[in-house]
């Protein structure tokens, strides 16, 4: 079986646009942000660089138990509310437990738990920490929290790769069906890293916007004057299925995963290789067992940071690996390019995965979403960038679009969704 055997069928979403996948999908249709100044003191107690963050739209206290709070992580938390959303949205599946897998990734895991209890252990000592602690703060804890809900038994998988953890998530539940290991899995990303201590360090790499004057517009992607990322937070998960099993259970279906492209660049911890190479061949292999579909890509949503060196590196990625797909230079130039973190912020290990869904309701809508704040788009920028306002994609027919995502180490992945 290839990966175009899977099909997507349940999306779920809390993110800092709204507590839910349509809530979110129509704040970024309309262009909002979600980013605004910390309510804290955190910026005055630790000498903080940056002052506002993408938090949460809706709170889990709003939605989940108070014992279901008590004994999760927020990152597990986001993870369990998307994971309700997501099963609930690809209509309850009946499936065998061991033929139902949950992948959910994070690129840095359970810090509240991990940094409180540190808290808890200096003030006050070790018989006042939470017997929980452990498994609490472990990165695989939204991955086990999620299977024991959901009673999953083919596997509980965490995969840790930075910003592109959730987006890798889907590539191993896309990979686990096609090698019959699954037949329905539950896959993305969640992070709840807003902390002095990431803020701090991320701020001292000097990767954090501090347009602290105007949080609203410091994302701002391919714009020439960009300074660096917004901290989010939230998760996005996905159901993914065999088209057959899909199909057996008459169910709904988004659109297939038709191609995943996953590389590495060996190049620095941080910092992206200035080739753009391992970027290159993860969007060809992903294009390249897409099949016919390659040549249908109407779209991209693209990782863009909003980083000095990040996107311009990026833009001439996509434009040299849609050259290849659709033919000439000239095509790879019209197709709409989205850096929908631009509203969102940077939602770390999550922001694969959201955006993938993003990418997924693009198809469905057959819109692109916009890329706001972008006073002057830098000159380096030649790809076709979606400013201010949504673009139409083709009305009819089959179609195809490409989610990137990019994580610290020179983890690169890339994902086609593609539609009948």
């Amino acid at each position: 079986m290839s990966t175009a055997s899977v099909v997507v069928t349940g999306l779920g979403a809390t993110t800092p646009l709204g507590g839910d996948v349509d809530s979110t999908w129509q704040a970024v249709l309309a262009g909002r942000s979600g980013a605004a100044t910390l309510d804290n003191t955190w910026a005055e107690d630790y000498g903080l660089t940056c002052t506002f963050a993408a938090q949460l739209a809706v709170e889990p206290e709003a939605v989940l138990s108070r014992q279901e709070i008590r004994r999760a992580d927020p990152s597990a938390q986001y993870a369990l509310i998307a994971a309700r959303q997501a099963w609930a949205d690809a209509g309850s599946p009946t499936v065998a437990a061991e033929r139902l897998a949950v992948i959910i990734a994070s690129g840095i895991g359970g810090i509240h738990t991990l940094l409180g209890a540190w808290d808890t252990l200096r003030e006050r000592g070790s018989r006042r920490l939470l017997p929980l602690t452990v498994p609490m703060l472990m990165p695989n804890s939204p991955a086990a929290t999620v299977a024991i809900d959901l009673g999953a038994r083919a596997g509980a998988h965490a995969p840790v790769s930075a910003c592109a953890s959730g987006a890798e998530a889907l590539i191993w539940g896309a990979r686990m069906i096609a090698d019959g290991l699954a037949d329905v899995v539950v896959a993305g990303g969640t992070e709840a890293a807003l902390h002095p201590i990431t803020l701090g360090s991320f701020g001292k790499m000097q990767a954090l916007s501090t347009r602290n004057d105007s949080p609203e517009t410091a994302s701002r992607p391919f714009c020439s004057t960009r300074d660096g990322f917004v901290m989010g937070e939230g998760a996005g998960l996905v159901v993914l299925e065999s088209a057959a099993h899909a199909q057996a259970r008459q169910a709904r279906v988004y659109c297939s995963l038709a191609g995943v492209g996953s590389t590495s660049d060996a190049y620095d911890v941080a910092p992206p290789d200035p080739s753009g190479q391992g970027q290159i061949r993860a969007m060809e292999q992903a294009l390249a067992q897409a099949g016919p579909a390659a040549g249908l890509v109407a779209h991209v949503n693209a990782h863009a940071t909003a980083t000095p060196t990040g996107d311009t590196i990026e833009a001439a990625a996509i434009e040299t690996a849609l050259t290849g797909a659709l033919g000439s230079l000239e095509s790879a130039r019209q197709v709409p390019v989205s850096a929908t973190k631009s509203m969102t912020g940077h939602l770390l290990g999550a922001a694969g995965a959201v955006e993938s869904i993003f990418t997924i309701l693009a198809l469905r809508d057959r819109l692109a979403p916009p890329t706001t704040n972008i006073e002057e788009l830098d000159p380096e920028v030649m790809v076709n960038v979606v400013r201010n306002e949504p673009v139409r994609l083709p009305a009819e027919g089959p179609l195809a679009a490409m989610n990137n995502a990019f994580g610290f180490g020179g983890h690169n992945m890339a994902l086609v969704f593609a539609t009948d």
